[in-house]
C-alpha cells in the first residue's frame, strides 16, 4: 500500500490553523475596464529558478515576465475538459505586517471583493455567481504568513468568463478603492471569523509558535491579526499596505485548464502590462530563527487538549537551487523519515500501544533556518512511557541505521507512486499543475515531468541504500541535545517542567540495540474458489454502464472512461451498516471503521503494510445509514491485488485487538473536547434534541464507547460480511472483460449471497421530536462565541421533484442569509442553509439555517434569519436570486460527468437503485424550469416559522 511522504514547509504544515481564508466571489461578463497606459520599465533579474537547475522544465509550462515585472504561469491542461483555474499569488502575508497593522494582509484579501475602481462594492459575488461559480466551492482566497492567493475555479473554458476572471484579478491588483464605509461594513466579518477561529487549536498553535520561535514573525504576526488592530484598521492604512506589497513585481498570475496557451498569454499581456512598476521592497521575514536556543521546557494545558510532547531543536537552513543532485539528496532523507514513523506507527498497534501517535519531521522555516522535532501524542496518564518509546526509536534509527528490507519497502512505495504518476502524465488534473506553480513560485522548485522523473529514481534507485539514507538524514537532522521540550495537555505532568526534562535526559542515556530484521511473508489471498459464473450482463443504454450479476448474487456496475489515464476507482456496498444499530444496541457497528486496523486472519494490518508496499491498493471499511462501504483508488496492473483485498476483507476480517487500542485513544480524546467549541458541542447534543433521545442517532457515555470490542462487532456483523448483499462500481481506465474476470474469480467465488439489499423495516423509523421549543446548548470556549441553528423536519428523497426543489431552495437560503448576515448585519463569518433528504428512512428529512456569531448578537441573529424566511416564504425570491443559486447547480450538472469521481457517483447502486439513473438524465432539465413560485411554494411547506426547532450554543455560565 502506498503512502510516500514529503517534508514540508513548517507554516505550511500547521495549516489549516495558519491559513485564513475568505470564500469570494467576482464578476462575469462585465465590460473591459480601462486602465491607465503601459510604462515599460527596466527588465529586472531572472526571476525564475531554472538557470540555476539541471533539472529539465516540463516545457508544457509556459513561464513569462512582463516588462512591469509581473511574472506569470501558464499551463494548458484538458483534464478535466472544459474548465480551468486562474490564481492570483501574491509575495506578501501577515509577516510583513507592523505591530499596528496585525490582521491587516487578512483584511486586505476581504477587501479585495469590496470595491474597486471599474466594479462596485456588492456586485462581484453575484455576478461570478451568475456565471456558474458557488459561493465558497469556486472561488475562495486565503492569507497565510508569507503568502495571499486568490482563486477561481472556472466552469467554463470559454474566453469571455477567462477574461472576466482576469479582469477581477487585475482590479484585486491594482484597482482597489477601501472605501472608508466599506471598510466599516465589512469590519464585523472579519471580527466574526477572528472570532470563530479563537479555538483551542489555534491558541495552542500559537503558543507553541511563540515558545519555539520567540521574537519570530511567526509568533508575533498570526494571520487574522487581533481585534483591536483589526479594530483600528482604516481605508487609508490599508490601502498603504496594499500599495507596498500589491507590485507588478511581487505578484503572479496562474493559469491552468483547458486553454490554447498562445491565448491566454496575450490575454494576460492585455490585461496586466499597463500596470505600473513600483521600486521594489525588502522581503518580509519569517523569523529569526535562532539555532542556539536550548533547554527550555514549557507547559501548555487546556481541558480540549490531548496530551502531546514536542522535542525539537533548530538548526540552519539547508536548502538551495533545487537540482537533480539535491532531489537525490531529499529522497533518501524522506526515505530515512518513512522507516523511522513506520516504526512509530507499527508500535500504536500493539494490543497495549505505548503512545496514540509519534512522528519525527524536519520542516524548513521560510528559508531562514530548520526545526527537528519528534512529535509524542501520548496516552493520556502515561506520557513517560510514550516519550521513552518514541525517543528511543529516534536514537536507534540515527545510532545504527536501517535495515535492507525497511529501504526496499519505502523503495518499493516511492517507485510504485512515480510510475503510476508517469503512466498518467497525459491526464493529471489541473490541481496537479497549480501545486507545481505555487511550489515554483515559493521554493524555486522547478516543474518537471513525471516521465522525467521515473528516468531520474530509476537511475537513482541502485544508490539508495541503508547507508546512503541514514548519511543523508544525519546531515539533516537537528541533534536533540538539550532540545526545547513543550508539554500540552489537559492537565500538568506530575513532576511537572522538571520532570519532563528529566524523562528526557535519563533517556539519552540508555543503551539502545540494533534493529531487527523480520522476515516477510507472501500475500495469502489468491485463491478464493471456482470462479464465479455471470448471470446477468445488461447495458444502461443512455449511459453505457455495464451492469454484471453473478451466480453467486455479487452485483458488478462497470462504466470505462479515458477520463484519467491509469487511474481506476471502486466503490464496494455491503448490507448492513447503521441500519444493524438498534435502540436495544445503538453502538452495534461503533468499531466498524477500526475493522482495517485488526488487519486479515492471515496478516496483521502492519504486516499487510509491508507485503502490499509499492501496490496502488488500499484497505478502508466505514459504516453510513443502510450500507458498509469500502473504497479505493488503484491501477489497471493493480485491480486484481485490489479486488483480492476487498474478498479478503469480507471473508477473513482479522478482529485483532490492536484497533481496539486504537478505537479508545480517539474516544477519551473525543469526548475531552466534545464541548470545546460551538460547533463541537451543537455536534455532540445535536442528534439527541432532533431525535428525543433516540440512542441511535445520540451520542451514548464515553464508558460505552469504550467498553465497544471486536467480539462484539464480529457477532453483529458475520452474518452480512458471510451473507449480505454485495453491489460494487467500477470506474476508469478499465478493460471490462478483464474486470469481470477479476471481479468473478474474487468476489464473484464468494459463497452464495443475498440478491437484494434488506429493507430493515423494523428499523427504519426515525422521528423528529414535536417539542419545538428552544433549546440552549453551552460550550466551553471564548465567552464571546455562539452560533444559532434553526432546523425544519422534511421528507426522505422518494419524489425526485421535491429533492431538487430542496436542494435548490437550499442554495437560495444560503445566499439570502449570506446577504443578510454577513453583508448586511456584517455579523458572522459563516452563515449557512442545508437540505438533507434521507434514502433510508422513510419520511425523514431536515432543512436548516445556520450561523458562527458573537454571543451578543444572537437575538439580532434571529431576526435576520427569521426576516429572510420571510422573504422565502412570501415571494421575496426575484429572478436574479435564482439565477445566482440555480446557475452553480447547472454547472456542476455539466461537469459531473467530466472525472471519474463522478461517473462513479452516477454509477454507485445502479442495479440496486435503478431509478437513480433517470433522475440524473431528467435532473438538470428538471432544474433548469423550476421558478421563484416553485421555491416559495416548497419554503411554504416545509418551513413554517412557529414549526421550527431552535438551537442556540452559548457560552458555558460561569460558576
Amino acid at each position: 500500500m502506498t503512502r510516500p511522504a514529503y517534508r514540508a514547509r513548517l507554516f505550511a504544515t500547521l495549516s489549516p490553523a495558519l491559513a485564513l481564508s475568505l470564500a469570494l466571489t467576482a464578476p462575469a461578463a462585465a465590460q473591459a475596464p480601462e486602465y491607465a497606459a503601459e510604462a515599460p520599465v527596466a527588465a529586472a533579474a531572472d526571476p525564475w529558478p531554472f538557470a540555476a537547475s539541471d533539472l529539465p522544465k516540463d516545457p508544457a509550462y509556459r513561464t513569462g515576465v512582463l516588462a512591469n515585472g509581473m511574472r506569470y504561469i501558464i499551463r494548458p491542461n484538458a483534464t478535466p475538459p472544459g474548465q480551468g483555474l486562474v490564481q492570483l499569488w501574491v509575495d506578501f502575508g501577515s509577516a510583513a505586517e507592523t505591530d499596528e497593522q496585525q490582521g491587516w494582509a487578512h483584511y486586505i484579501e476581504h477587501m479585495a471583493f469590496n470595491g474597486s475602481t471599474h466594479l462596485p462594492e456588492g456586485e462581484m459575488v453575484k455576478l461570478l455567481e451568475r456565471e456558474g461559480l458557488a459561493f465558497g466551492a469556486d472561488t475562495n482566497a486565503s492569507t497565510g504568513f508569507d503568502t495571499t492567493l486568490y482563486r477561481l475555479d472556472l466552469p467554463r473554458n470559454d474566453t469571455a468568463l477567462l477574461d472576466t476572471a482576469l479582469m477581477l484579478m487585475r482590479e484585486t491588483a491594482s484597482e482597489l478603492t477601501f472605501d472608508e464605509e466599506a471598510v466599516a461594513r465589512e469590519r464585523g466579518i472579519i471580527l466574526s471569523e477572528i472570532s470563530v477561529r479563537d479555538t483551542y487549536q489555534q491558541r495552542s498553535a500559537k503558543d507553541s509558535l511563540a515558545f519555539s520561535y520567540p521574537g519570530s514573525a511567526m509568533a508575533q504576526r498570526f494571520p487574522g491579526g487581533l481585534p483591536e488592530t483589526v479594530s483600528a484598521a482604516t481605508g487609508t492604512g490599508l490601502k498603504a499596505l496594499w500599495e507596498r506589497y500589491y507590485r507588478p513585481d511581487n505578484v503572479a498570475l496562474i493559469v491552468v485548464g483547458d486553454y490554447d496557451a498562445d491565448t491566454v498569454e496575450a490575454m494576460i499581456r492585455e490585461r496586466f502590462s499597463s500596470w505600473q512598476a513600483e521600486p521594489p521592497v525588502p522581503a518580509a521575514r519569517m523569523g529569526p530563527v535562532d539555532v542556539n536556543l536550548a533547554g527550555k521546557t514549557a507547559i501548555y494545558l487546556d481541558p480540549a487538549l490531548a496530551q502531546r510532547i514536542t522535542v525539537s531543536r533548530h538548526g540552519p537552513w539547508l536548502g538551495g537551487p533545487d537540482t537533480e543532485e539535491a532531489r537525490r539528496v531529499r529522497l533518501r532523507r524522506a526515505i530515512g523519515y518513512d522507516i523511522i514513523n513506520r516504526r512509530l506507527e507499527r508500535m500504536t498497534r500493539r494490543d497495549d500501544p505505548p503512545f496514540r501517535a509519534a512522528g519525527l519531521s524536519t520542516s524548513d522555516v521560510g528559508k531562514e533556518g530548520r526545526t527537528t522535532s519528534l512529535t509524542v501524542y501520548a496516552i493520556s496518564g502515561a506520557w513517560e512511557r510514550g516519550l521513552e518509546a518514541a525517543q528511543e526509536e529516534y536514537r536507534r534509527a540515527l545510532t545504527f541505521g536501517f535495515t535492507e528490507a525497511e529501504v526496499a519497502e519505502q523503495l518499493a512505495n516511492y517507485r510504485a507512486a512515480i510510475t503510476a504518476n508517469a503512466a498518467g502524465a497525459a491526464t493529471r488534473p489541473n490541481s496537479t499543475f497549480v501545486t507545481g506553480a505555487v511550489t515554483l513560485l515559493r521554493d524555486g522548485q522547478v516543474p518537471t515531468t513525471p516521465e522525467t522523473a521515473l528516468e531520474r529514481f530509476t537511475a537513482h534507485a541502485p544508490e539508495i541504500t541503508p547507508e546512503t539514507v541514514l548519511a543523508a538524514l544525519r546531515e539533516e537532522v537537528v541533534p536533540l541535545d538539550d532540545p526545547l521540550i513543550r508539554y500540552e495537555g489537559e492537565a500538568a505532568p506530575e513532576g511537572g517542567a522538571d520532570a519532563l526534562r528529566t524523562a528526557w535526559t535519563e533517556g539519552m542515556a540508555r543503551e539502545v540495540s540494533p534493529p531487527a530484521d523480520e522476515a516477510l511473508s507472501a500475500f495469502a489471498y489468491q485463491d478464493f474458489g471456482t470462479p464465479g459464473v455471470v448471470v446477468k450482463d445488461a447495458r444502461v443504454p443512455e449511459l453505457g454502464i455495464r451492469e454484471i450479476t453473478f451466480a453467486n448474487g455479487v452485483m458488478l456496475n462497470l462504466k470505462q472512461t479515458a477520463l484519467q489515464a491509469d487511474r481506476v476507482l471502486l466503490r464496494l456496498n455491503l448490507d448492513g451498516g447503521d441500519l444493524l444499530n438498534t435502540r436495544e444496541n445503538p453502538l452495534a457497528t461503533g468499531l466498524a471503521s477500526f475493522l482495517p486496523q485488526g488487519g486479515l486472519g492471515e496478516h496483521s494490518y502492519d504486516e499487510l503494510l509491508s507485503i502490499l508496499a509499492g501496490r496502488n491498493v488500499s484497505f478502508g471499511f466505514a459504516s453510513n445509514e443502510s450500507r458498509f462501504q469500502m473504497g479505493a483508488g488503484t491501477t489497471p496492473d493493480d485491480l486484481e491485488l485490489q479486488l483480492d483485498l476487498f474478498a479478503a476483507a469480507i471473508s477473513d476480517p482479522g478482529f485483532r485487538s490492536a484497533g481496539e487500542a486504537q478505537s479508545r485513544q480517539n474516544v477519551r480524546a473525543f469526548f475531552a473536547r466534545r464541548s470545546a467549541t460551538p460547533a463541537a458541542a451543537l455536534g455532540f447534543e445535536r442528534g439527541r434534541i432532533i431525535s428525543d433521545g433516540d440512542p441511535r442517532f445520540s451520542f451514548q457515555d464515553e464508558d460505552a464507547y469504550l467498553g465497544m470490542t471486536f467480539a462484539e462487532l464480529r457477532a453483529s456483523i458475520a452474518d452480512r460480511l458471510d451473507h449480505g448483499a454485495i453491489e460494487l462500481t467500477i470506474v476508469g481506465d478499465i478493460d471490462e472483460d478483464r474486470a469481470i474476470a477479476l471481479v468473478a474469480r474474487t468476489l464473484g467465488a464468494l459463497p452464495q449471497r443475498e440478491a437484494a439489499f434488506r429493507p430493515y423495516t423494523e428499523n427504519l423509523t426515525r422521528t423528529f421530536t414535536q417539542d419545538r421549543s428552544p433549546r440552549v446548548v453551552y460550550h466551553d470556549g471564548p465567552a464571546d462565541q455562539a452560533s444559532l441553528t434553526m432546523i425544519w423536519p422534511t421528507t426522505d428523497d422518494k419524489d425526485h421533484d421535491t429533492n431538487l426543489r430542496l436542494e435548490l431552495l437550499q442554495r437560495v437560503a444560503r445566499i439570502a442569509l449570506t446577504d443578510s448576515l454577513r453583508e448586511e448585519l456584517g455579523q458572522t463569518y459563516s452563515p449557512s442553509a442545508n437540505a438533507s433528504q434521507s434514502r433510508t428512512y422513510p419520511g425523514y428529512g431536515t432543512f436548516g439555517f445556520s450561523a458562527s456569531l458573537n454571543a451578543e448578537h444572537v437575538d439580532e441573529a434571529r431576526e435576520a434569519m427569521l426576516d429572510t424566511l420571510g422573504r422565502l416564504r412570501d415571494g421575496g425570491i426575484d429572478d436574479d436570486l435564482l439565477l445566482r443559486a440555480r446557475q452553480p447547480l447547472l454547472e456542476a450538472y455539466d461537469n459531473l460527468l467530466k472525472t471519474n469521481a463522478g461517473w462513479l457517483q452516477v454509477a454507485d447502486e445502479v442495479q440496486s437503485e435503478p431509478w437513480r439513473t433517470e433522475r440524473f438524465l431528467t435532473g438538470r432539465a428538471k432544474i433548469a424550469a423550476l421558478t421563484a413560485a416553485d421555491l416559495t411554494a416548497t419554503a411554504q411547506r416545509f418551513l413554517v416559522p412557529d414549526e421550527r426547532l431552535e438551537i442556540a450554543v452559548m457560552p458555558r455560565p460561569g460558576e
